[in-house]
């Protein structure tokens, strides 16, 4: 099929293609596809930014009432074995897998409904997917909880209680349906360019699993936490089903005035393979670490999540715009603009950078005080704030190579083509992460592991990098590392005076507050000296968001 390339308007967005003006049909279609204008996108930036906050503010909520309730001992352990089951299902479900697959599909799906295809592809997109995946969902949860066992065993082996273990598996495990169709709901809606909606999903996850710990936390003890992930699950898909069906629902009106049949668009089997592939790699991150952990004393594994949660805050925030922008990028390759889609993505890596460089830089000067402000009470002792803190500071320095995995890996399957080159270095940056874990595991502990973690998705992101320009997105790589060495400098100044700054204060609040100022001002102060690419529109984009916070109307 051939696309005629989407003109440039005036403000630098990407224009459709018009279809045959008689069709009034078509013309509902075209206006449902409007250009993509930066104000557009500072909203949605916004919209997606507050509510992930949210999400991300309720998760430290989750995580504070986990450890105030069932302290970092054997207990949490336990269920943090089982919390692996959640922790893959986002990853390959919602995040980094059925997303990667499903939003370059719709995108196109949207483009042939715009350009006055017969019928309705999108509608047929979700007839021809949808069953097939509640199918298969169903099945693999039911298997998950049948080999729960199993599983426990080849993830912890040395966990003193693997009973315990078990139980809370079987109940996460129903997470792998509820997630599916989350995500499923999440790529058709950000397809369309709806991000309320899919960016409140974890304020409903976190707070279904809140309520359920302090409501069910006297009686059924950490085994609470695992019911309120089930719980949360279901709210995660209650929260987006009915914005799904109206959606699909007005766009039915007009498809109907197209007597043919529409041909959905294809999400191949390979497309699916390799999304999940990818994702699967990823996240075997977190297989190793407990693996190695579990014949570290006891806590280990809960230092080590407690660490990774809060590390990887920064790294959340940064990837909010890839995740607005990713369906503006599948529409350009789809609509053959690679110049639109290249300079999206070098744009998106350099403001992705400042921001996650920047928190680093914080969690590394502030991590006492950010531990301790966070978690130290109830049964979390001082001695489990000094071990989580160090850990966190480890894990920081690969909060840049996660930001870059995340960032780029979009834009490898944006085109909606199968590809195999991110699976072979996420597989290289896995066994990086295996050698040094063993390696360093005994003489360094969970800092060790912290380490080898760091050093893999580094590994990983190096080589995503490298080979854009050949299999993905043709950016301009010499420029790409030339504009991030400039956050990288100035993140390591700013970290350098932020540590003394903190260190000389004595309360947790002050220390952090007074750490935190002082990396923000350093960083954007070297930032603007050195031109860095990403800053000045990150800036820019703070300013308009907080001029028209107060009148967002966001459909």
């Amino acid at each position: 099929m051939t696309v005629t390339p989407p003109r440039t308007g005036a403000d630098g967005s990407a224009t459709l293609p018009s279809a045959h003006s008689g069709d009034r049909g078509r013309g509902r279609h075209r206006r449902e596809l409007a250009p993509v204008s930066r104000k557009f996108l500072a909203r949605a930036t916004l919209v997606t930014a507050v509510l992930s906050i949210a999400g991300a503010l309720l998760g430290l909520a989750r995580d504070q009432a986990l450890a105030r309730l069932f302290g970092a001992g054997s207990e949490t352990d336990a269920f943090l074995v089982a919390w692996t089951v959640p922790e893959f299902a986002s990853t390959l479900l919602i995040e980094d897998g059925l997303a990667f697959a499903l939003v370059p599909a719709f995108s196109l799906a949207l483009a042939r409904r715009a350009q006055g295809a017969p019928g309705d592809p999108v509608r047929a997109l979700v007839a021809t997917t949808l069953p097939k995946l509640a199918l298969t969902l169903i099945g693999a949860a039911a298997l998950a909880v049948g080999t729960a066992p199993y599983l426990v065993e080849a993830l912890a082996p040395g966990l003193p209680d693997p009973a315990l273990a078990v139980d809370c598996t079987r109940l996460t495990a129903t997470c792998v349906l509820s997630f599916g169709l989350a995500g499923y709901f999440s790529a058709v809606l950000r397809a369309h360019r709806r991000f309320l909606v899919p960016a409140a999903i974890y304020v409903a996850y976190n707070t279904g699993i809140i309520t359920t710990m302090f409501v069910l936390g006297g009686h059924w003890g950490v085994r609470s936490a695992a019911v309120g992930v089930a719980v949360g699950g279901a709210l995660m898909v209650a929260v987006q089903l009915p914005s799904v069906l109206g959606r699909l629902r007005r766009k039915a009106a007009a498809a109907q005035e197209d007597s043919a049949p529409a041909d959905g668009q294809a999400v191949t089997l390979a497309l699916v393979v390799t999304v999940l592939l990818f994702a699967l790699c990823r996240q075997s991150q977190v297989l190793i670490e407990r693996f190695l952990a579990s014949g570290l004393p006891a806590g280990s594994i809960s230092h080590l999540n407690y660490a990774q949660k809060v590390a990887q805050i920064p790294m959340t925030l940064s990837l909010m715009l890839c995740t607005v922008t990713f369906p503006m990028v599948a529409r350009a390759m789809a609509e053959g603009d690679t110049d639109l889609a290249r300079a999206r993505v070098e744009r998106d890596l350099a403001m992705a950078a400042c921001v996650v460089l920047l928190g680093a830089a914080t969690v590394i000067a502030c991590a006492p005080q950010i531990i301790e402000l966070l978690f130290q009470r109830g049964a979390f002792t001082e001695r489990d704030t000094a071990a989580t803190a160090g850990v966190m500071r480890v894990y920081a320095l690969g909060l840049l190579g996660q930001t870059l995995v995340g960032a780029l890996i979009r834009s490898y399957f944006s085109a909606g083509r199968p590809t195999w080159y991110p699976i072979a270095t996420m597989a290289v940056g896995i066994i990086a992460t295996t050698w040094i874990g063993v390696a360093t595991v005994r003489p360094w502990g969970v800092h060790g592991i912290a380490a080898a973690n760091a050093a893999g998705i580094t590994v990983t992101a190096v080589l995503l990098l490298a080979g854009m320009r050949r299999r993905a997105v043709p950016v301009h790589t010499r420029r790409v590392l030339h504009e991030l060495s400039k956050p990288v400098r100035a993140a390591a100044l700013a970290t350098v005076a932020g540590s003394l700054v903190a260190a000389r204060l004595d309360t947790p609040l002050s220390g952090l507050a007074a750490g935190a100022a002082t990396v923000t001002g350093v960083f954007l102060l070297l930032g603007l000296l050195m031109n860095a690419q990403g800053l000045a529109p990150a800036l820019h984009s703070v300013r308009t968001v907080t001029q028209r916070l107060r009148h967002v109307r966001f459909r």
